[in-house]
């Protein structure tokens, strides 16, 4: 199942919202090469999260290969630098493109709930949180942790609490058979963070490359918490579909799209 779009009405121009896709896509563009290597397997390896060398739970000096030709040393540099900029790398193209189609979905309804310099905020400190919970749970690991899926888990750990009735479209490949339907916000999100977290219970102890799904789970439980304080009760009281009392039922939101 992947979203295609919410029902959910846009109050202010989500300024922030879209300046940080630019930021996603500007990196992606001329910090690693469109994706290619070099630039690519440096990008992960200088700029990317190796909680083993945050933690220093691994030799210093310790090289393992990030691409054709390239080698990541670890240890050589003080890495405290990639808790942020990890949150702006991704490893391939798919992996931009479904991050950045989660924030342009689900960021401006979060941003419309608390104004642009506290979603600044609000967005980074999430992702911190994320990365925070991928060291915890992996302290030991050599695999440099990238991209904004931590902190885009944060908006949508937000957005479930805002607007949990809110229709949010769906499509499904079954094969040949492709379909569409709409769900309730709270049904679709905490089905994914379900997905999340079973899938790092799953992958706990692994050592080999993946995704990162302790930062999704700590990213949208930072997400849920930090709203109760981020969100503004007057941007809030514009909204029409704000909360659990909204005017459609949530069970009318189980229908097929024509």
């Amino acid at each position: 199942m992947f979203p295609i779009r919410d029902d959910n009405p846009q109050i202010f121009t989500p300024f922030v919202t879209y300046t940080l896709i630019c930021v996603n896509v500007f990196v992606w563009f001329f910090v690693q090469g469109f994706g290619s290597n070099p630039a690519l397997a440096s990008s992960i390896c200088t700029l990317g999260l190796i909680p083993g060398e945050i933690l220093q739970t691994i030799p210093v000096g310790t090289r393992f290969p990030t691409g054709p030709g390239t080698l990541c040393v670890l240890g050589n540099t003080s890495s405290w630098h990639t808790v942020l900029t990890s949150m702006f790398l991704h490893g391939g193209w798919f992996h931009l493109i479904s991050n950045m189609w989660f924030l342009w979905i689900f960021g401006g309804n979060v941003e419309d709930a608390m104004g642009p310099r506290r979603f600044v905020f609000f967005y980074l400190l999430c992702g911190l949180v994320a990365s925070a919970t991928q060291i915890l749970f992996n302290p030991m690991s050599s695999i440099p942790m990238v991209g904004a899926s931590g902190a885009i888990g944060g908006v949508m750990g937000a957005y479930i609490l805002l607007y949990p009735r809110i229709h949010v479209h769906m499509v499904v490949f079954l094969g040949f058979f492709v379909t569409t339907f709409a769900v309730p916000a709270v049904l679709m999100l905490g089905y994914w963070l379900l997905v999340q977290l079973f899938s790092g219970i799953a992958t706990t102890g692994v050592e080999s490359g993946g995704v990162a799904f302790w930062a999704h789970v700590g990213g949208f439980m930072a997400g849920a918490f930090l709203i109760l304080f981020f969100r503004g009760k007057k941007l809030l009281a514009m909204h029409p579909y704000y909360g659990w009392y909204q005017k459609r039922a949530p069970t009318k939101n189980w229908r097929r799209i024509k």
